[in-house]
């Protein structure tokens, strides 16, 4: 088992340039071109090239379990984390999360709507979920998210692939992408791509955008500004 920082920032930069038109190649062969991704409409997601992860065939051989962090870039945000999830990664029995609360991703704002469950708009999300990695106060893994993103955009995959790991002992990539548009501080979604290894892919394999909008609510995500739709 590893755990690493990686400079995997200039993903955040790429998609940057692709949410402009340009398609660049990024790290690992993940490469999506966001301006031709559907607007929001109803589904907290939507597949990707067919749903398939773009992870190298080198990178389905790995079956020792890693977790791989980006640094954050110039504005502070969060780049790609990538990990291959298995049962040594996961909390052990009885763990409990730890304190999260003085982690201030970027574009982060304490408000509370009547419309959002639980009220308050925003989350900090783990781009890789708690019951994966079991990574706490991790600013490297931790993104300002809605919590119609965190609940259900990503959690349900995270689940899938928790789920999956706990029942068979096999391994999971699994990469969760944050997209910044231009300089904004609150990322527009995230793209998230998984694949069981020891199966090739039968039991896991998914490649979705996960929009980080809250239904009501208007988001500046230039600041994190917000205001009731």
């Amino acid at each position: 088992m590893r755990k690493l920082t990686r400079a995997f920032a200039p993903i955040v930069f790429v998609l940057s340039l692709l949410l402009s038109g340009c398609a660049l190649p990024m790290p690992s062969s993940s490469m999506v071109s966001m301006d031709e991704l559907p607007a929001y409409s109803d589904s907290a997601y939507v597949e990707i090239d067919g749903n398939q992860p773009f992870f190298t065939d080198a990178d389905k051989q790995e079956t020792e379990a890693f977790e791989e962090y980006s640094d954050l870039d110039y504005l502070g945000r969060c780049g790609t984390a990538y990990a291959n999830v298995g049962q040594d990664l996961m909390p052990a029995d009885g763990e409990k999360r730890g304190s999260i609360g003085q982690v201030k991703p970027t574009g982060w704002h304490t408000v509370k709507y009547d419309c959002v469950d639980g009220k308050y708009l925003y989350n900090r999300c783990h781009l890789i979920g708690w019951q994966l990695t079991a990574e706490n106060a991790n600013k490297q893994n931790l993104i300002t998210g809605t919590r119609y993103l965190n609940i259900e955009g990503m959690l349900p995959f995270e689940n899938m692939v928790a789920d999956y790991v706990k029942e068979t002992g096999n391994h999971v990539l699994y990469r969760v992408t944050p997209v910044f548009e231009g300089s904004n501080l609150v990322a527009s979604g995230v793209q998230m791509e998984a694949w069981s290894v020891e199966d090739d892919g039968e039991g896991i394999c998914f490649n979705v955008y996960c929009y980080n909008v809250q239904p009501g609510v208007e988001i500046d995500y230039a600041t994190g500004e917000s205001q009731a739709a």
